[in-house]
């Protein structure tokens, strides 16, 4: 299940209430999507560490009261509103841990604490191939949830990362190179490599590099900068990744396209249009889109439709322009 599908099954269960596990490799966003349909909702979103836990965490302390035992459940639990109890790293937890989640994840209680109505029990963990800390879950706790598998998808990813500001560099590379969004070697003991996590920590170390470069007035890109990304994503990679940033960096300037977009040199590689493309979704705005799309005009048309589609998921105030709406009449078949 692609992430945008995860994200409508969770819209889908979270009212009524149904467990869910999601299963996933390290590093594809299983808890930034739960957390994003949080926020969405306006839920509480209580992130608890299975693996933190002891058998008896949930359960709390007891105490003497009238003469009777009971049990004081811990403070993190809640006690009312609505939100999500984000049970995470659920398989890094021994099976003890996991067992003591039985009665909270179908009867929606635990000892005497009972989760709130508004509250909903949703769980993530890792395959045992990811080679990580891993425990079977028992049988009886996989037959208490709804089981969903994520998987990395690179347009979901690219729509993300354009409303989340990524580097342009990141995007257009990754829309070269789709194969390298998530390439985790498990029989590998590498301590880096491409995942979607990872490449959201290569923008912000190009970014970094970028602010260090511009205090120093240096140019081009250099060992250090290959040394970070080799530490990000991997050697291999971060080595086309670099190649890719030497060509990026001589392309002509988004300045000058939207200041001569008639006359601006348009690249004649796929790998420079794509950037070319990508730079320019990352910029126009509904009063720069005339002249992006004279420029544009000049490239093939899927360049075309991708520049168009990043800023207008970037800047809604895009769609409302005259160009834009002429631009969706044009190509209406493959904006759909």
């Amino acid at each position: 299940m692609k992430p945008s599908k995860l994200y409508e099954a969770l819209h889908a269960l979270i009212g009524e209430r149904v467990p869910l596990h999601i299963w996933g490799p390290c590093g594809v966003g299983k808890s930034q999507i739960v957390g994003q349909v949080a926020a969405d909702l306006d839920y509480n979103f209580l992130d608890v560490r299975a693996v933190q836990l002891d058998p008896v965490d949930l359960r709390g302390l007891p105490r003497i009261a009238s003469d009777q035992t009971e049990w004081v459940p811990p403070k993190f639990l809640p006690t009312s509103g609505k939100g999500i109890l984000f049970l995470d790293e659920l398989t890094a937890a021994p099976q003890m841990t996991q067992a003591g989640c039985y009665q909270l994840v179908l009867d929606r209680k635990f000892g005497e604490y009972v989760l709130p109505e508004g509250w909903v029990v949703i769980a993530a963990g890792n395959p045992a191939s990811e080679r990580g800390v891993h425990f079977a879950m028992p049988r009886p706790l996989r037959n208490r949830f709804v089981h969903l598998e994520l998987e990395p998808d690179l347009d979901d990813w690219c729509k993300w990362a354009v409303k989340a500001r990524m580097r342009p560099e990141i995007i257009a590379f990754l829309r070269f190179k789709p194969d390298l969004l998530h390439a985790a070697d498990t029989t590998a003991d590498a301590n880096a490599w491409p995942t979607p996590r990872s490449w959201e920590m290569a923008s912000n170390v190009l970014c970094g590099v970028a602010k260090r470069r511009n205090a120093v007035l240096l140019s081009g890109t250099s060992e250090f900068e290959a040394q970070l990304l080799d530490g990000t994503v991997g050697e291999g990679a971060a080595s086309e990744l670099i190649g890719f940033l030497r060509q990026f960096r001589q392309l002509p300037s988004i300045d000058e396209i939207l200041l001569n977009p008639a006359t601006a040199r348009v690249p004649t590689e796929t790998s420079a249009q794509i950037a070319v493309a990508t730079a320019l979704g990352r910029v126009m705005t509904d009063n720069s889109l005339g002249r992006g799309l004279t420029y544009l005009d000049r490239m093939p048309t899927e360049m075309r439709v991708m520049a168009v589609r990043d800023a207008a998921a970037r800047d809604v105030a895009i769609t409302h322009t005259p160009e834009f709406i002429q631009f969706g009449v044009e190509y209406r078949e493959v904006l759909q």
